[in-house]
């Protein structure tokens, strides 16, 4: 590692630059991102899903939230120190960054701060600008240093893509596109800019496989009024599809000259974007353009899902508890008989999904953690440190998977012998959460701020507590978080509107939890669907309906902690389970499935 430092910052001396950003981003501002743009993870070594670094010529800074902080510590090189984002005494990193810049004000040095500016987000830049409008900073958006350093780094992946039919979607790529353009004339715009995958994925009925996890495709859009010119790799479309599109006045261009095209808009087009959401490179080639900054208009489209969606979720979910529930059982039944680590888990469970008709392929890294690695919120298991799986505490597996039919995420812990009552008093209590946030009912209105409480309250009465949200958005054979619905009481300034209201249609995660560092974690997760409830003289009630199905696990549960509401809950999910997995099992698999769902 002290290699690539020094060689970062001999790069850093040479290109005058001062303080450098490396975020967990690609171009597109997406949650997960191929290899080639793992360029955080280079540097640092932490192979989380989100964080960012921070060099100067004489410190090295990760920021990362509560969700990493057990794996950063184990995996940061040396050379950086760990930042908790939200604990008190923590620098934030404008605030960091505004300290490094105070410093250097008595030696009359203007400040230059370097970052590639294909892979940060506009927003972000703005806000750091505004907040050091008092002192001569310049910032340098034309430099991939870690790039330059990075030998043997991989090559953007393209793969094939392919059209998503419409009885999946529900929804026809015309329409969403008319839809679109009504937004583009009630805006008084010329066109749309798009730049996050899953937006244009959804608004074309594409899916691809450029991103691991994440059924899109590297691309790019500028929506006009009359054509939608779809920025991509040529080679990964078919002449079928190519003509498919331009019937729908779709026209494919080559990925690489979109910021080209860019050029060619008129300086008297007003051009739709979000400012959030598209790098600071794309900014700079209009800057001489009159941009309204407006959150995506296919945001809101893509949450709510239709009636066929729906359905075709719940058809994904029955696919997924058969498999989650065979994997139940064939590890209640095999630990101590068999050698069972984490990684021989996470493939054994990706097979049963695979004899799901429809199945595509897990829709994030398997985290199948065992004992105290499931403190570590987002562990996953890997070839280097495989763990034997041993017929005593609790195992954690958060798993999903991309069926034709929608997109599951589910997470269960499961005693494999016995455990303390204290275990047993802390898995209850997670279990309440989850049982109890499933079955609110809300007046239409309430966002996801306001029902985040139900789901601790079990805990914070025994004062304790988890360091992440409740419940994010999941699309519909799309990212497994997707905005702008989710449940959790801290708003944070993510990449999407954080406090939106849960309307119809919405699939939002139900995922309270508990975690001991180096002694075990809970969790406990279903997805649910925002539906209607009654309406009257107060207005229009919302409710949930439950889509996940695979049974909790009773030898974890203390009765006596449970109250009466809360166990009539359980019941009735799980003669629910029952109902629909049960004739999908063998009679073996059956047999223990009603018992493991029997009445308490």
């Amino acid at each position: 590692m002290n290699e690539r430092i020094l060689a970062l910052r001999q790069k850093m001396t040479e290109k005058n630059i001062d303080l450098y950003i490396v975020p967990t981003n690609d171009y597109h501002s997406s949650e997960y991102i191929g290899d080639f743009f793992k360029s955080r993870e280079y540097i640092c070594g932490f192979t989380g899903s989100a964080g960012t670094a921070v060099i100067t010529m004489t410190e090295a800074g990760l920021w990362t939230d509560g969700r990493y902080f057990i794996q950063a510590q184990r995996e940061l090189f040396d050379d950086f120190t760990l930042y908790k984002q939200g604990c008190d005494g923590v620098p934030s990193i404008p605030e960091y960054i505004k300290s490094f810049v105070e410093s250097k004000k008595d030696s009359n040095k203007v400040v230059t701060i370097g970052f590639d500016g294909k892979c940060i987000d506009c927003g972000y830049i703005k806000m750091l600008n505004n907040q050091l409008k008092p002192y001569e900073v310049i910032f340098n958006g034309k430099i991939d240093i870690v790039g330059m350093i990075w030998t043997d780094r991989p090559t953007i992946d393209f793969r094939d893509v392919y059209e998503l039919d419409v009885k999946y979607t529900g929804e026809t790529r015309r329409s969403k596109l008319d839809k679109i353009r009504k937004t583009l004339l009630d805006s008084e715009s010329d066109c749309l800019i798009l730049t996050s995958l899953d937006d244009i994925a959804w608004l074309m009925n594409l899916r691809g496989d450029d991103v691991k996890c994440n059924p899109v495709f590297m691309s790019y859009v500028i929506l006009k009024k009359d054509v939608t010119y779809l920025y991509a790799n040529k080679k990964s479309f078919n002449g079928d599809l190519i003509n498919k599109l331009k019937e729908d006045n779709v026209i494919v261009r080559d990925y690489e000259i979109f910021y080209q095209d860019l050029q060619l808009i008129e300086s008297t087009e007003r051009i739709l974007l979000d400012v959030n959401l598209i790098n600071y490179e794309i900014s700079h080639f209009l800057s001489g353009h009159q941009c309204v900054d407006s959150i995506n208009p296919t945001l809101l489209l893509k949450a709510i899902k239709n009636e066929i969606e729906i359905e075709n979720e719940k058809k994904a979910h029955i696919k997924d508890g058969v498999a989650l529930t065979k994997f139940i059982y064939y590890i209640k039944n095999n630990i101590g008989r068999e050698f069972i680590t984490e990684c021989s888990a996470v493939k054994y469970l990706e097979d049963l999904r695979k004899n799901g008709e429809g199945y595509i392929g897990p829709s994030f890294e398997s985290i199948v953690a065992y004992k105290e690695n499931a403190a570590m919120c987002h562990y996953s298991p890997s070839v280097e440190e495989d763990r034997q799986i041993k017929p005593e505490g609790f195992l954690l597996f958060d798993t999903g998977g991309h069926y034709f039919e929608g997109t599951t995420d589910v997470t269960r812990t499961i005693t494999l012998g016995k455990i303390s009552d204290e275990e047993k008093l802390h898995y209850t209590l997670v279990l309440m959460g989850n049982l109890k946030l499933m079955d609110a009912k809300f007046i239409y209105g309430v966002k996801g701020q306001n029902l985040d409480y139900i789901a601790r309250e079990a805990l914070w009465r025994y004062g304790l507590d988890y360091n992440h949200g409740t419940g994010h958005g999941v699309g519909y054979m799309l990212n497994v978080h997707e905005g702008p619905n989710n449940i959790r009481w801290r708003i944070t300034n993510s990449k999407c509107p954080d406090n939106e209201i849960l309307r119809e249609g919405m699939i939002t995660s139900d995922e309270p939890g508990l975690y001991l560092e180096g002694r075990y974690g809970i969790r406990l997760e279903n997805l649910l669907v925002c539906k209607k409830d009654i309406e009257n003289e107060y207005g229009q009630f919302m409710k949930f309906e439950v889509l996940t199905l695979a049974p909790f696990d009773l030898e974890a549960v203390d009765v006596n902690v449970m109250d009466g509401h809360s166990r009539e809950l359980l019941n009735e999910y799980h003669e629910l389970v029952y109902n629909k997995i049960a004739m999908h099992l063998n009679d073996e698999e059956r047999a223990w499935l009603k018992e493991a769902t029997r009445r308490i």
